[in-house]
């Protein structure tokens, strides 16, 4: 669990510094356009909302990197010391071991579907541990609270966050959207060429961005700690094999 706080620090930390950044810049701009020392040239307009847009791709890493480590984080659980039978699970990991070792949600030849069969089975018949697995999260691009939310019910737990941080993520900010994913939506029209980086930030503000930034780290440090009880309190196990 300390892994996963530490790395999520340290990514929050690189967003946290380039927020730093935009507000010293910001604070420059009230005396005119603002500087790098030693240069002449002023920092443009257009310069500064490529500046801002960067933010959208930095909160969308922060996003899909946390879930990521979640993942992570609750499969080394499932796999520690090699302790636990596949029928240790609840149903809801269960599930999620066979998709990974039978590779259920992958297009494969008959001789290798039933190759990975095989596999399988030969956990039930030689009551063989769990050593290895991993929680198939699907293609990048497409995480905001939503899309955790129902990864969260996917794994058999519900997602606690406290109402108001909930109702923070929840607003909408622009264009009926709450931040996460006001945040993947930008994010994607980036990465896909259909909104140029001046055009995200215009008419954006610093203090936006930091609102921005409050509310989706909020959320986002929530789910870390949910994802921390659920594996704490071995919830991926059934009752009675969740040691005492």
């Amino acid at each position: 669990m300390e892994l996963l706080r530490n790395t999520f620090k340290e990514r929050l930390d690189e967003v946290n510094s380039y927020m730093d950044l935009l507000e010293a810049l910001d604070r420059q701009s009230t005396n005119g356009a603002p500087r790098i020392e030693g240069e002449s040239d002023a920092i443009s307009r257009q310069q500064l909302k490529i500046l801002y847009s960067c933010v959208y791709l930095q909160l969308y890493n922060l996003v899909e990197a946390t879930i990521t480590l979640c993942l992570d984080m609750v499969a080394r659980a499932a796999t520690n010391n090699e302790s636990w039978l596949p029928s240790d699970f609840r149903e809801e990991l269960f599930r999620e071991w066979v998709r990974s070792m039978a590779r259920t949600h992958v297009d494969l030849s008959p001789d290798k579907r039933l190759a990975q069969a095989l596999e399988v089975c030969r956990y039930f018949v030689s009551s063989l541990p769990v050593k290895t697995f991993s929680i198939e999260k699907g293609g990048g691009g497409n995480w905001d609270d939503g899309a955790i939310e129902k990864m969260t019910i996917r794994l058999g737990f519900n997602l606690n966050i406290s109402r108001d941080i909930h109702s923070g993520v929840k607003r909408p900010i622009r264009d009926d959207m709450g931040a996460l994913s006001l945040v993947k939506s930008l994010r994607n029209r980036l990465a896909h060429g259909s909104l140029s980086f001046t055009e995200s930030a215009e008419n954006t503000t610093v203090s936006e961005l930091l609102d921005l930034k409050e509310r989706a780290v909020k959320y986002l440090e929530e789910v870390v700690e949910c994802f921390c009880g659920y594996v704490e309190r071995y919830e991926f196990l059934l009752d009675d094999k969740r040691p005492a």
